[in-house]
């Protein structure tokens, strides 16, 4: 294993966006609502690309699957279209979606700690578990914008853990090991 030297403006990009994801994310714990609807609205510009390229890619496909990738193509630009025209209604019927599906898993945890192949902690474990995700997708349904700010959060937290790595990382990482 030899060690060479890191360029210079590699950690000084690294310190620097590093630098910049940190201030975004606290930004973003300012208004985690609107960093949700904001991560929506990027979902709906990929997704429209994504359209795009399964438009031109099925007009160029040999045989019949031509027209079904035309077909899903133009589907999911009318999808992207209609989220980018309305990114809060949007990011609502998401948070619908993610709460039902919170209703069904902590169902699910619930049903199988009571079952009677746990006992105890593991008991215990599930059925909290399943209290929680329950609890959390009814607070979903009742106030969507919960489940944006708990989003947000989440988001903004994550893009700060990963703003302070790339930051030490730059600090730290004058050598590498090859």
């Amino acid at each position: 294993m030899s060690v060479n030297k890191r360029p210079a403006w590699v950690r000084w990009l690294q310190i620097g966006l590093g630098a910049i994801i940190i201030i975004l994310s606290i930004v973003t714990l300012a208004s985690p609502a609107a960093a949700f609807v904001s991560v929506v609205w990027l979902l709906a510009i990929i997704l429209f690309f994504v359209g795009i390229e399964r438009v031109i890619v099925g007009i160029f496909l040999p045989g019949r699957s031509r027209w079904s990738s035309i077909g899903l193509g133009i589907l999911i630009l009318i999808l992207a279209g209609i989220a980018l025209s309305y990114p809060t209604e949007a990011a609502v019927l998401i948070l619908i979606f993610v709460a039902i599906a919170l209703l069904i898993i902590g169902a699910s945890r619930i049903i199988e700690g009571l079952s009677r192949r746990h006992r105890g902690l593991s008991r215990g474990f599930h059925v909290g578990v399943g209290a929680l995700a329950v609890g959390i997708g009814i607070a979903i349904l009742v106030v969507p914008s919960f489940g944006a700010a708990l989003a947000g959060v989440i988001i903004a937290i994550g893009l700060l853990i990963i703003g302070i790595q790339m930051v030490i990382t730059g600090i730290r990482s004058h050598k590498v090991l090859t």
